[in-house]
């Protein structure tokens, strides 16, 4: 019989990797905390360990192979906790996996040398805990190998092995309360990736998975011939209106905005919609209310961009209307904007933006907008003395965007803002001094969003189109460090007008007076596409 030293060691080995597999997130943060719940990843390698054991003492090749099987799955399981913790939603290796180069650098943008100098560290830091981590590992299952030499230990580790797998496995089904007693699987992240990647490369065709588009074959009357702006606001959920600290923030703001909407002539009706997308991924939700088309699936937004679909855009170039992208956040080729019909896409470096960057977005949100008022929708009116075509302008801001910092000031002067010295003041330049913060990010998001308000009061009060119709919707909720756990997916949408018959049409489907839509939604966002086609068009 084994000594009872040899006996604890493997007792510790088993609670040291098992804490190792089994931790939580210390929310809102990226580090992990512990849990009282048990893996069962442990307890399938575990079993196979006391089998190799029948033959005698675990070679070396098992405890080598055992040791990197077991840290791959501490890395998954700590990507597999964190990442809904810090996205807010489940993640997508093949998908998310193509946009990590792009995040780095959105977060090292304007970086200082001491905030590069952190993050150089921080990296080596990663890397010497991997070799670390693999060591401890290789211990432990050195330690469980020879405490697997004694019978009796061999026999209660199978036993609780068997127990535990039996357990882990029918609980979903018989006993879902007993499901919190054990960790998130690994097997079952590999397993549900695997399914991801397969629909991925090998279902990427099939365009009856995308459905049945709505019918866009209805007149445009209703409008009168007056733009449509849609502006996407970034990161703008109904966290802002169902967190009760959120909502008091920015009340301020929200009654300023609404202060501007009125003084103008115009009313805001306002409803919810569910995104098809949380914390990033802000191309799924333009194009599902451009197309009417469910994008929850990456998947079918690729699908789409290769199908003949029609579009809202499409609709409104049919009917006479100028269509505009006006897309600040592209900041590369984007040969797929192409589907949408746009006759203008205006990107980063077309907009006409000559002032400093503020980090990765580069342009404040007021410039691109006043860039579009005085290129795109100046004399909207006839005051030019003649008549322009109308607009269909779709606008997805950035200012709201992670890391929501720097941000520029709001400055009363329009004009200033189109020239090249922008934000030379000093206000200007201690804001795109201030330091990201990942960490604590929800004081940065509210000042976004009060910024938000302010730029779209100011326009709306004295340069946007007298009979436009602007639509303001949120493409999806802020990153779960600012939304918390549990969030919904929804998004408010304003539909602010002085039009009577749209107002009137969108009331009727459940549209609400003012800036505060209550629950529940009206439906996912792909829901309000035909909505729109139905209010703007004149039986």
């Amino acid at each position: 019989m084994k000594s009872l030293p040899a006996v604890l060691k493997a007792a510790l080995a088993l609670l040291v990797l098992n804490t190792l597999l089994s931790f939580g997130n210390a929310w809102p943060s990226l580090w992990p905390w512990p849990a009282a719940r048990i893996s069962i990843e442990l307890a399938a390698i575990a079993l196979a360990l006391s089998l190799f054991s029948l033959r005698g003492a675990l070679r070396r090749a098992v405890v080598v192979g055992t040791s990197l099987i077991l840290t791959a799955c501490v890395v998954l399981h700590y990507a597999n906790i964190t990442a809904p913790a810090i996205l807010g939603r489940t993640l997508d290796f093949y998908w998310d996996g193509q946009h990590v180069w792009e995040v780095l650098k959105m977060g090292t943008a304007d970086a200082s040398i001491g905030s590069l100098l952190g993050l150089t560290a921080a990296l080596l830091g990663v890397v010497l805990g991997l070799i670390a981590l693999q060591a401890v590992i290789r211990r432990c299952v050195v330690a469980l190998g020879a405490g697997l030499q004694d019978h009796g230990v061999r026999a209660g580790v199978l036993g609780m092995a068997v127990l535990t797998l039996a357990l882990g496995t029918l609980a979903p089904r018989f006993a879902p309360p007993l499901q919190a007693a054990f960790a998130p699987s690994v097997s079952a992240l590999l397993v549900t990736q695997a399914d991801m990647l397969e629909r991925a490369l090998w279902h990427a065709d099939d365009e009856a998975l995308l459905g049945t588009s709505p019918r866009f074959d209805a007149n445009l009357d209703a409008l009168g011939g007056a733009d449509v702006i849609i502006v996407f606001a970034e990161a703008y959920g109904a966290i802002t209106l169902d967190n009760a600290e959120f909502a008091a923030t920015l009340q301020q703001s929200r009654a300023r905005f609404d202060a501007s909407i009125t003084a103008s002539g115009r009313q805001v009706v306002s409803a919810r919609l569910g995104s098809p997308t949380f914390g990033g991924g802000s191309w799924l939700a333009h194009s599902e209310l451009l197309s009417g088309l469910d994008m929850h699936d990456p998947n079918a937004y690729r699908l789409l961009l290769k199908s003949k679909r029609p579009t809202l855009v499409r609709h409104f170039a049919a009917k006479g209307y100028r269509t505009v992208g006006w897309l600040p956040g592209i900041q590369r080729a984007w040969p797929e904007g192409r589907f949408y019909g746009f006759e203008r896409i205006a990107d980063a470096d077309a907009i006409g933006y000559r002032g400093p960057a503020f980090g990765y977005w580069r342009i404040p949100d007021q410039a691109a907008m006043a860039q579009l008022q005085h290129q795109e929708l100046d004399g909207a009116d006839g005051t030019d003395g003649a008549t322009r075509q109308p607009r269909l302008v779709v606008f997805p801001t950035m200012s709201t965007h992670a890391p929501f910092r720097p941000l520029a000031p709001y400055v009363p002067d329009w004009a200033a803002v189109r020239g090249a010295d922008a934000y030379a003041d000093a206000a200007s330049v201690s804001a795109r001094a201030a330091p990201v913060s990942w960490d604590e990010p929800i004081p940065a998001y509210l000042a976004t969003l009060r910024y938000q308000f302010d730029w779209l009061s100011g326009w709306l009060a004295e340069h946007a189109p007298r009979d436009a119709v602007v639509i303001v919707i949120g493409d999806h909720q802020p990153i779960g460090t600012v939304s918390g756990p549990g969030a919904n997916w929804e998004v408010p949408v304003h539909v602010i007008t002085r039009n009577e018959t749209v107002l009137e049409r969108l009331r009727a489907r459940g549209f609400k007076a003012g800036l505060l839509p209550a629950g529940p939604a009206l439906g996912p966002m792909r829901a309000l596409t035909p909505l729109l086609v139905e209010a703007f068009a004149q039986p």
